[in-house]
């Protein structure tokens, strides 16, 4: 635990008020950046006399996903402020996300003064009922000597088990009272601003009994999901993996393993078709007589509809939150975080062995070999990497020809996701890829990326995004650019909604109207925010574009007019004439 040091700028005694003791307890978790507007105004104006940067959103959606992906790649909380009524509404589509996808957030929320509380008061709101759905915690501070406690509480909510949202209401006058508080006497000391905030280790005696069943097994497999990436347990997942284990990943727990790995499947679920990546791995998913689940939650898509998983498997589930554990798959239940759990697990195993698996660890290596040599058969065959307008795989080929292993992917939900989960490779374990895939919205693509470079600022930050996405958020363009967060925005530009009207031909063989856009030139509108904006018809251009994208100070967005007929893999489109029009 450590005790924050106040600004010497800073009130002290009884000058302080609400704001004042807010912003202290937010240093003392270790919080630098909070994303919010001008309000709560009160707290933004204390806030730097304790060490903390505004980060100035354009809209609270797009605000709350940068605090998402904030705490997804510094490993500490986010934090998201917000002023009540429809701003506050605005915080729910993200919140939403990051209660799905287990991220740690905790939002700030101006609420009415207290003496108008009912009384209709201007943008008042019933903010415990608008957060319920999505927040784990949600609690109002009624007095100023309490906002320690409260800050605490959200803290802790937000951290601990199964991480989430933590939603702290905080009425006007609070932050503006000056209240009977001591800024020099003893208080709270503790810092709970890193997660996971309590290391949890399951049940030796079940670790001992998953341990031999894996060992026993002829055909194990591990899956794992987000939730390696959310423990800090690449390594162990590693060591397991080193045992002779083959190991999948959902999209979120993309780079939770080196994808060159030869025992590494890449991303395994429901865009396993051709031209996937692990097209031609599927048995080793549905021959398996063990499957490993790690912080996955096995759910529709990672499963293809739960068609994917072997029904005559035995299943060991390892996950923080006991309430996962058998959902889907009844499982020997390993109760734990994933980092202390798999360190146990591969202690067990590396005492028994795996006589089971290990006498066919070179025949599963070439099988997996040559996956990978069919794979690119496969794309040599079925896509022409020249084409115009351009294919998304050419694109996705030239951004992983630049990505290094400290460079951070983000997409955006829909087709940009598949497409990064497929054609770029993790070169790495724990390298981050970026996917809003809690509930899978639109519009997260740039926020995302805004907050994964506001946690890493060293790192390059590569965001693949849709037309239909990037309408959402362009505001957020002046953000990048007025908080100097230089990152590389491509859209695919097709002039279609993508994922929508295939879907709706694969279907019903027909699409309705709103599936199809004007023409937008995405790079002007770059430029007409102040930030560089390139426009790319031709493929042959797209690795200078990128160079120089990487390259430069500021965000560049490359407008890509891609080939609208172009599909990801996935597995329920295949076969169906009507996507060929």
């Amino acid at each position: 635990m450590t005790i924050a040091v106040r600004s010497a700028s800073a009130p002290a005694g009884g000058n302080m008020t609400g704001a004042d003791a807010l912003a202290a307890a937010l240093q003392r978790h270790g919080v630098r950046e909070v994303f919010g507007q001008s309000i709560p105004s009160a707290l933004f104006l204390a806030a730097p006399h304790y060490g903390i940067r505004q980060i100035g959103y354009r809209t609270e959606n797009a605000g709350a996903a940068m605090a998402d992906a904030f705490a997804r790649i510094s490993g500490r909380v986010g934090v998201v402020a917000a002023q009540n009524g429809p701003a506050a509404t605005l915080l729910v589509p993200g919140l939403a996300e990051a209660l799905k996808a287990s991220i740690p957030v905790v939002a700030i929320v101006q609420d009415v003064h207290r003496r108008f509380t009912d009384k209709n008061a201007f943008q008042e709101l019933d903010h415990f009922a608008l957060f319920s759905g999505v927040a784990k915690w949600v609690r109002r501070i009624g007095d100023p000597a309490r906002i320690d406690d409260y800050v605490d509480m959200a803290f802790a909510a937000a951290a601990s088990g199964r991480p989430g949202p933590a939603v702290l209401l905080v009425p006007l006058d609070i932050l503006d009272e000056r209240a009977e508080i001591d800024a020099v006497a003893p208080r709270r000391a503790a810092s709970l601003g890193t997660y996971p905030l309590d290391r949890t280790v399951a049940d030796p005696a079940r670790v001992a009994e998953a341990a031999a069943l894996i060992a026993g097994a002829k055909r194990p497999v591990v899956i794992a999901g987000g939730g390696v990436h959310s423990s800090g347990a690449s390594a162990e997942l590693a060591a397991l993996q080193a045992l002779g284990l083959p190991v999948g990943t959902t999209v979120m727990g993309k780079g939770a393993v080196d994808e060159t790995h030869p025992l590494s499947l890449g991303v395994v679920g429901y865009f396993m078709a051709p031209r996937g990546r692990s097209s031609h791995l599927r048995a080793v998913i549905t021959e398996a007589d063990v499957v490993v689940l790690v912080g996955n939650r096995a759910n529709q898509n990672g499963t293809d509809s739960w068609s994917l998983y072997p029904r005559n498997a035995r299943y060991v589930h390892v996950d923080v939150d006991g309430a996962e554990i058998g959902r889907n798959y009844e499982a020997l239940r390993l109760a734990g975080d994933a980092k202390l759990t798999l360190a146990a697990l591969t202690q067990a195993l590396g005492a028994s062995g795996l006589p089971g698996s290990q006498d066919r660890r070179a025949a599963l290596e070439g099988e997996i070999a040559d996956a990978r040599v069919r794979h690119g058969e496969d794309m040599a065959r079925l896509v022409d990497r020249d084409a115009v307008p351009i294919r998304p795989e050419r694109i996705m080929a030239e951004i992983d020809a630049v990505l290094t292993p400290d460079a951070i992917a983000v997409a955006d939900a829909s087709y940009a996701s598949i497409w990064i989960a497929n054609f770029l490779t993790a070169r790495r374990a724990g390298q981050r890829f970026l996917t809003p895939r809690g509930i899978a919205g639109l519009g997260w693509g740039l926020p995302f990326a805004l907050g994964a470079k506001v946690a890493k600022p060293e790192a390059p930050v590569i965001c693949v995004t849709g037309d239909g996405g990037f309408g959402h958020v362009w505001s957020e363009l002046e953000t990048a650019r007025r908080m100097k967060l230089p990152v590389v925005v491509v859209v695919l530009n097709n002039q279609i909604l993508g994922y929508q009207k295939h879907a709706e031909l694969s279907l019903f063989g027909n699409f309705t109207d709103v599936c199809d856009f004007e023409a937008v030139d995405h790079a002007a509108i770059a430029r007409a925010c102040g930030c560089a904006g390139v426009r790319v018809e031709h493929p042959g251009d797209l690795a200078g574009a990128l160079q120089a994208a990487l390259a430069a100070d500021g965000l560049t967005v490359i407008d890509v007019v891609t080939d609208q007929r172009a599909y990801p893999p996935i597995t329920s489109f295949e076969g169906k004439d009507a996507l060929a029009y």
